[in-house]
């Protein structure tokens, strides 16, 4: 069996196991009373469950113990295969913080020890930042700093991720994007393993899209968000960062720019603004565009444009045959997204 097709039924298990379980969990959600209920910054009207990050935890995983089952880790060195599992307990960690806070609404102290503590676990498993790539200077060594970038790269995009997660089919539309660029990415660069916990994560997440995009049934909650969050970092530093190329090193950088830029950008704003940069507001790029007018599904689609844009442009950059023409396609498409955008915007002034 070809490591393709390996990647092809992780993808597919992964979306299956999804669409199966979702129902069941929104059931036992709404029996148990697990429900987020309407407040001053959520766009819900009704109350809503949220522990679809189950489904979607519940589909990576069984997809990939599937294919090691299957023998799709055989071919692989053992390092390569040590670090799938590295992914998969450190996702794990990250699930669990995420649903206990889901059950038991932790504070912000609480979530953030127990996310460096879960990092550095998953650093120690191989999930870990050795080295950056600088041009005119050639590799460089981290030494000891390996442990504090890699911990601040993953607690940081799990936030990320879960900071987004604030419109029906945002986080995971957008994860869903991303980890299908990531496994691009990682099979063109040879880097199977991160290219089958890649190939699971995109069919989850996109098999969750059934339920959660616009009007959704089901929110995935912390559990989900902290997962994709980790599982997408994570894919980044074993499949691409580990690679001792400028252009590599940058591409995880680039293909989650959307939910790296729009986190900085809400930080940077309520630091100016004097604030704490942990307590929520209505900054992040959805709430903006939802101000200038746009409809909920409008919004998530531009910023899934958005996202399908610089995965494109990952894609030039890897050198991928035609990667070239997917950049000036996604080019055309976001253009005509902002061209929207501006005219209903002016429509509302």
């Amino acid at each position: 069996m070809t490591s393709q097709i390996y990647h092809l039924i992780a993808f597919l298990v992964a979306a299956v196991v999804v669409l199966w379980t979702t129902p069941d969990v929104k059931n036992i959600g709404i029996k148990s009373g697990r429900v987020d209920k309407p407040g001053d910054r959520k766009v819900h009207q009704r109350p809503m469950v949220r522990l679809g990050g189950v489904s979607i935890f519940a589909g990576t995983i069984t997809s990939l113990v599937l294919i090691w089952w299957l023998g799709g880790f055989g071919n692989l060195p053992a390092e390569k295969e040590w670090q799938i599992w590295g992914v998969t307990f450190g996702g794990l960690g990250f699930f669990l913080i995420g649903l206990a806070d889901d059950l038991l609404n932790l504070s912000p102290l609480t979530r953030l020890l127990m996310q460096v503590i879960v990092a550095s676990g998953a650093w120690k498993a191989g999930v870990s930042i050795d080295f950056i790539s600088i041009p005119t200077v050639g590799i460089v060594d981290l030494d000891w700093l390996s442990l504090p970038i890699t911990v601040i790269w993953l607690v940081g995009m799990v936030n990320a991720i879960n900071w987004i997660d604030g419109l029906d089919g945002l986080a995971a539309g957008v994860s869903g994007i991303a980890a299908v660029v990531m496994l691009v990415v990682s099979l063109f660069m040879r880097q199977p393993a991160a290219a089958l916990i890649a190939a699971a994560l995109a069919g989850a997440a996109l098999g969750f899209l059934r339920y959660n995009f616009n009007p959704a049934q089901i929110f995935m909650g912390d559990g989900g968000a902290y997962f994709m969050g980790f599982t997408l970092a994570a894919v980044g530093v074993i499949g691409l960062v580990k690679i001792p190329a400028f252009t590599a090193v940058l591409l995880p950088y680039l293909i989650l720019a959307v939910p790296i830029v729009d986190m900085s950008a809400v930080i940077l704003a309520r630091l100016r603004r004097g604030k704490s940069p942990w307590v929520a507001d209505k900054r992040h790029l959805h709430h903006r565009l939802l101000n200038a007018g746009l409809s909920h599904r409008l919004t998530v689609l531009f910023i899934y444009s958005l996202t399908l844009w610089v995965g494109s442009l990952a894609l030039a950059i890897a050198g991928i045959p035609s990667g070239i023409a997917y950049a000036w396609g996604a080019t055309t498409l976001l253009s005509y997204a902002i061209w929207r955008v501006w005219k209903l915007s002016r429509q509302q002034s």
